[in-house]
């Protein structure tokens, strides 16, 4: 018998979107098991149906043959089910052993006992190679350790089956290899884990058994040694595709940014960028590779004019942008696929067709009237040619899974007639047909003459795409790479970990 069973999982939203349509997953007891499928497939919804999240319109659940009902986290948590999100959920201000306790805080005489808690979350911690100082404040961990509090944090509740969602998103390839090591200990202690992802070498290198999906139904599940990544593939997008990036050597020219002695000062008079210069090229992908938290994010926030409290100099098109409003910015021929794509890429309560349209409303105005239908038209060749699953361009943004989000960003920024594209984490959260179509737009662009700065923790697309590498540590660029074809991922992840340096 299977040790948790969903059977014929259905999911409708108000707007008609069929997120599950009588989906069937199952997990043994004491296995990794991975749950992949394109943006909108399904696949996380039929996931937080089962942490609660999201409630199910039909089918069922079962625990060991039991039928369980699930309508809150709380109740998951219940029946030993958790979820570790892909982005933090952890108070900042709050200590590791704090948070890991939050809510079923430990007592001794009617006081908290910290020493009971610190005790138990290294304990804990050691057991499973997920050790973090138990006193550390959680806003001052890394990436790879705070996905290490949020298992153990899980772990705490009495968890027996954990969700992990795009766990390796961001981390290096050492980190990834830790990971792998710590979900098999937990493993051979019996825990039963769901991984849901986009990345194949993974799956291959970890679960034990892959459910696929497409178009919110399950297309069976497979034990992972007996198929290929190309039938992984096939399955998930009903049919074949061509994975790989065919580039030419680039042909860098004239320099489109140039900065000169970047600085970005922190509240606690730190630097999160201390002193880097760089150029970005027409006809060249640049790409800033790093753990995320490493001095990338301002750097691209002053380039973009989000950040103006900075010293040094940055130019675009031989002009200081110093001072310019963003539209001004734009207007020398910067686009941004931003990092968040709800924070400062889009607006969710607003239309695809208002988030597609809002760069290009000047070029679309005429004697002070927006012209609609050429909008509308220009809206609907997007939403064709980056296969954006909608009903239609009137639907508000956030009606659409994450990953249609973010290619409704892509779209509109690619689109763009542009200079310099700074692409931030452009492929995260996106399924492998629109990654492949995303990477292959990058390179047309390159070879077209434009300047492409591609900000990206995904070691695997770092390597396919640069032409050039700075790699990001502690606020400085710790190794520039020209030489891309002979970088391995091991010596890249030295570098991203601040175990190598070449300057």
């Amino acid at each position: 018998m299977d040790h948790l069973a969903l059977v014929a999982i259905s999911k409708i939203y108000p707007n008609g979107v069929v997120a599950n349509d009588h989906v069937n997953f199952t997990l043994r007891r004491g296995e990794i098991h991975a749950i992949i499928g394109e943006n909108g497939a399904g696949k996380s919804t039929v996931m937080k149906v089962l942490y609660g999240l999201e409630k199910k319109d039909g089918g069922e659940i079962l625990l060991d043959g039991k039928r369980l009902s699930i309508n809150s986290p709380l109740d998951a948590i219940t029946y030993h089910i958790g979820m570790v999100p892909q982005h933090s959920m952890l108070i900042d201000e709050m200590t590791v052993s704090e948070n890991i306790f939050l809510g079923i805080e430990q007592q001794s005489g009617g006081l908290l006992d910290a020493k009971a808690m610190k005790r138990e979350t290294a304990e804990l911690g050691k057991r499973y190679n997920l050790w973090v100082d138990p006193l550390a404040r959680c806003a001052d961990l890394s990436v790879s350790q705070v996905q290490k509090v949020s298992i153990l944090k899980s772990l705490v509740r009495g968890v027996e089956i954990l969700i992990l969602d795009e766990p390796t998103a961001v981390l290096a390839p050492q980190e990834t290899r830790e990971l792998f090591d710590q979900l098999k200990l937990l493993k051979q202690d019996g825990y039963s884990i769901i991984i849901i992802t986009h990345k194949l070498k993974e799956i291959k290198q970890l679960c034990d058994r892959v459910t696929i999906m497409r178009a919110g139904r399950d297309m069976g599940v497979f034990d992972v040694a007996d198929v290929s990544e190309e039938q992984i593939s096939s399955l998930m997008i009903g049919g074949s595709i061509d994975l790989d990036i065919h580039k030419s050597p680039a042909r860098p020219a004239l320099d489109v940014l140039w900065v000169e002695h970047l600085r970005v000062a922190r509240d606690n008079g730190t630097y999160a960028v201390d002193d880097i210069s760089f150029t970005a090229r027409q006809g060249e992908i640049l790409c800033f590779a790093g753990v995320e938290g490493n001095g990338q994010r301002e750097t691209v926030r002053c380039i973009s004019g989000l950040e103006q409290k900075y010293q040094g100099t940055v130019e675009l098109q031989g002009k200081d942008i110093r001072g310019m409003k963003i539209k001004d910015i734009r207007a020398r021929g910067l686009s941004v696929i931003p990092e968040d794509r709800l924070k400062t890429g889009a607006n969710g309560a607003a239309s695809i067709l208002d988030n597609l349209s809002a760069i290009a409303i000047d070029q679309h105005t005429r004697w002070g009237v927006i012209q609609y239908r050429r909008l509308k038209t220009r809206a609907s060749e997007m939403i064709r040619r980056f296969d954006i699953k909608a009903k239609s361009f009137s639907q508000p943004l956030n009606a659409l899974s994450g990953g249609n989000m973010q290619k409704v960003i892509v779209a509109r920024e690619i689109s763009a007639d542009c200079a310099l594209l700074v692409a931030d984490q452009p492929t995260r959260g996106v399924d492998i047909g629109a990654t492949n179509f995303i990477h292959k737009t990058l390179v047309t662009m390159r070879d077209a003459g434009k300047a492409i700065l591609l900000v990206s923790s995904d070691i695997s697309e770092v390597l396919n795409l640069a032409d050039r590498i700075l790699v990001f540590y502690k606020g400085q660029v710790s190794a520039e790479i020209s030489d891309v074809d002979s970088l391995s991922e091991e010596q890249l992840g030295r570098y991203m970990l601040g175990m190598e340096k070449m300057r």
